[in-house]
């Protein structure tokens, strides 16, 4: 494929397992470039054998570490992914295709469609893991992320297109990958609350689970996709339900901040 002015951005820490497919599958970016915020594994030296360029940047949140990103790139328009995702070389193709024209326009950005791979197989029926359109396409100068510690997202002004073939996203290897993940992202979450003081609304909790459950289980299809949606809705309901109560301790007990982030950065769990 021919070289096109864009950059491939990569934020990681400890994904040695992943980065090279991940940036292996984007071979039209005429930048590669990995913002890691201190991997101790061969994270670094995988990605600088693959052909990134590597910055270091102690964790700033998901947000505030994709801008940063954003300011270090060569190229205006960027591309983003995570380690564990992937193009396919249908999507690879299109964007080779479209490219070209999409940067020649005023357009902020354009949604590419993630399909994920979850317990070793694709989630078929699953709405939020089957064709879920995220904006990872982007002029930096016309888009931004909001800086929040997780679930960011991308803010621009305009129309922006779809393209159509999809990437590939492999969700958590194994179960307790998938729990670590969860207390991480709780935890990120619940600052953002502190921080904004949101109420507590500890009268919610009772309902959370059995409705968090019911919308991804029935309305979002998860039921379709046999045991493994049974399994991805009850965690989701799990994290609904996991998060108040967790903001709950903190606001009440302050201290528990503190003690948390210490406890789960031995795990390589907090950053």
């Amino acid at each position: 494929m021919a070289s096109l002015p864009v950059t491939l951005i990569v934020i990681t820490c400890n994904e040695a397992r992943n980065i090279a497919r991940c940036l292996d599958s984007v071979p039209f970016a005429a930048e590669k470039l990995v913002i890691d915020s201190g991997s101790d594994d061969d994270t670094v030296a995988i990605a600088q054998k693959h052909g990134a360029r590597v910055i270091h940047q102690d964790w700033l949140g998901f947000g505030a570490q994709r801008n940063f990103a954003s300011t270090q790139s060569s190229h205006p328009w960027i591309l983003v992914l995570d380690a564990d995702e992937y193009l396919t070389q249908k999507l690879a193709k299109e964007l080779e295709q479209k490219l070209p024209t999409l940067m020649e326009g005023n357009t902020p950005a354009a949604y590419l469609r993630r399909s994920t791979i979850y317990m070793g197989r694709p989630m078929r029926w699953y709405r939020p893991a089957v064709g879920e359109r995220m904006a990872r396409l982007y002029h930096r100068d016309r888009a931004r992320w909001t800086d929040a510690r997780v679930h960011e997202s991308l803010r621009f002004d305009g129309a922006a297109p779809t393209l159509q073939a999809p990437f590939n996203h492999v969700n958590n290897p194994t179960l307790p990958h998938k729990q670590l993940k969860v207390l991480r992202y709780a935890e990120l979450k619940c600052r953002d609350w502190l921080d904004k003081g949101k109420p507590v609304r500890m009268w919610q909790a009772p309902f959370v689970y059995p409705l968090a459950f019911l919308k991804d289980y029935l309305f979002r299809l998860a039921f379709l996709d046999g045991w493994r949606g049974f399994v991805i809705a009850r965690t989701a309901a799990s994290y609904a339900l996991y998060k108040r109560m967790r903001y709950f301790e903190m606001v009440h007990n302050p201290e528990s901040v503190a003690s948390a982030a210490n406890i789960l950065s031995k795990h390589g769990i907090d950053r």
